[in-house]
């Protein structure tokens, strides 16, 4: 199993609309294991991130749309300290590949925010 990002849409009535990914788009936030051993780990957490933790302690985050602006800013800053997140979390492949695969799921999530529904 896998971690994604989705993108939803608020109806009239209230409720949650998730549109199809567009193709050619990825929406892999990680594997299941990231849920804890990245996103949850120390290292991100230490960087204060608020959003990226949360699946680690239960199921899933839920950001609105006035939340966005402030997620994107967490992004960055996971960005920022890409290398000592890559050097401090769990990787099964190596640092160069966990690496990449850390620069490929922030894009993700940064795409996936700025993309109207």
């Amino acid at each position: 199993m896998s971690l994604s990002v989705d993108v939803f849409l608020r109806e009239p009535d209230g409720q949650r609309r998730i549109p199809d990914v567009p193709e050619g788009r990825d929406d892999s936030a990680g594997s299941e294991s990231w849920r804890r051993t990245v996103w949850g780990s120390e290292p991100v957490r230490a960087l204060g991130a608020r959003f990226l933790p949360v699946p680690a302690d239960g199921d899933s985050e839920i950001i609105e749309a006035e939340e966005v602006a402030e997620f994107l800013r967490e992004v960055a800053l996971l960005r920022e300290h890409l290398d000592a997140i890559a050097e401090n979390t769990q990787r099964p492949r190596g640092r160069a590949e966990h690496r990449a695969g850390l620069v490929r799921r922030l894009r993700n999530l940064e795409v996936a925010a700025c993309r109207p529904g």
